[in-house]
């Protein structure tokens, strides 16, 4: 099929391309820039006008509920709030029920979401079986599968030595390993450490939970040359490690999630369960280090952390809910929300959600706009203004700190139209 985006603003953070231009798709793949021949005939003609043309957004952390509900239908209901938000590329983690350590595992989930021809998934493999931290999962026959790496999700791993080997293994083969710096003993709280929590009468997180964690990383970098990614970064002190980390040469990356980025502990106001979010909250000295650090490149990809949470469960105290928000249609406007608030130029803050997350996780067509690419394109309203409320959300959780009642504030831009491998899987009503 043979599609013409005309009108549009085409913005490729990859190539720094900034102009007004034309996008032709043939075949699934970007074959004109700018300027399109005439003999072009589209099957199907997309007005882009006062419209941003972006490549399709690709988020490293966000759970589809698969395998484990497939009675619910959440792959595709999640997968369809990716593609609503503007993902092209869906990363999904491995604590699943069971668990992603086995390769026909993978298989599964990658052929169950190709049948829906949404957005592509690419699944992060458990380092360990089980995520119990002792046993290393088979780590060449996962990637075989369709792993493009090995975490151990929120599941700490306390034996160092166990750790140290896994490592040890991924650097033999090159594989990268995303871990959360958080310590398993010192992380059991519920939300940041402060005021507030003395005064909610909670546990709380302290800082020093993830610093103990990212010096323990650090240090074994150093030991193994692994190649570590950081993932959902939360306090000031954390950024100021991983700032040092990458001044040393050490191959470390790390991301932060649209949580963190925009609220505080204070948005959890009186006791909100939509608050409930793991990593918790922190103070605004931290938010704003978070912001900081996205900005300069210390930080270098921004996440959604996506986690459908069943009402029941957030219908609980709030110190016994399950933490999670939903995030997937929310990435673009949380990003380019955080640039204007923060003065970033715009394509940095697309880069964040595009090609900076394709690069770390090794998939150099994705999150880009070139010639012969697969056309993964999102099409966008800059201007639109909107309020987050749960009737209009997709995923089948509707829980969000950013839910017009609770935040007050209404997200910038809206998704048009989205294009996956050159299918149309998402058309805003009326857009032609």
């Amino acid at each position: 099929m043979k599609i013409l985006i005309h009108n549009g603003h085409l913005l490729d953070p990859a190539s720094g391309f900034d102009a007004k231009a034309d996008l032709a798709i043939a075949d699934g793949k970007v074959v004109a820039m700018g300027q399109v021949s005439k003999d072009f005939h589209a099957d199907k003609q997309i007005d882009a006008s006062n419209c941003w043309v972006i490549p399709g957004l690709v988020d490293a952390c966000a759970r589809l509920g698969e395998p484990g509900h497939e009675h619910e239908g959440m792959l595709e209901s999640e997968l369809t709030a990716a593609v609503a938000g503007g993902v092209t590329s869906v990363v999904c983690l491995p604590d699943t029920q069971p668990v992603l350590d086995e390769p026909g595992l993978v298989e599964m989930l990658q052929f169950r979401a190709k049948r829906l021809h949404l957005a592509n998934v690419y699944p992060l493999g458990a380092l360990t079986r089980g995520l119990q931290g002792e046993v290393l999962t088979p780590m060449v026959e996962l990637t075989q599968a369709g792993c493009v790496g090995f975490t151990q999700a929120e599941y700490a791993i306390s034996n160092t030595q166990s750790l140290q080997r896994a490592m040890q293994y991924a650097a033999t083969f090159g594989y990268a390993i995303w871990l959360r710096a958080q310590d398993s003993y010192l992380g059991k709280g519920i939300v940041a450490s402060g005021p507030l929590a003395t005064r909610m009468g909670l546990s709380g997180v302290p800082a020093a939970a993830e610093t103990i964690a990212l010096h323990t990383y650090i240090d074994l970098m150093r030991m193994t040359g692994a190649r570590v990614h950081v993932s959902k970064l939360s306090s000031a002190a954390g950024v100021d490690l991983v700032r040092s980390a990458k001044a040393e040469g050490l191959s470390l990356s790390c991301d932060v999630s649209i949580h963190n980025l925009h609220f505080t502990d204070a948005d959890i106001g009186y006791f909100d369960t939509r608050a409930r979010l793991t990593p918790p909250l922190r103070q605004q000295r931290d938010r704003e280090a978070l912001r900081q650090g996205l900005a300069d490149g210390t930080i270098d990809i921004l996440v959604s952390d996506h986690t459908p949470v069943e009402g029941d469960a957030k219908a609980l105290p709030f110190a016994q809910a399950e933490p999670g928000a939903t995030g997937l249609e929310l990435l673009l406007s949380a990003s380019l929300k955080w640039a204007a608030q923060s003065q970033v130029d715009k394509l940095r803050a697309l880069k964040v959600i595009t090609s900076a997350p394709a690069t770390l996780l090794g998939l150099p067509d994705r999150g880009g706009l070139s010639l012969g690419a697969p056309a993964d394109v999102c099409v966008l309203d800059p201007h639109a203004s909107w309020q987050v409320l749960p009737e209009n959300l997709r995923s089948q959780c509707k829980h969000t700190p950013f839910a017009f009642d609770l935040s007050g504030s209404e997200m910038t831009a809206q998704v048009r139209a989205t294009l996956v491998d050159g299918r149309v899987a998402y058309q805003a009503p009326g857009m032609i």
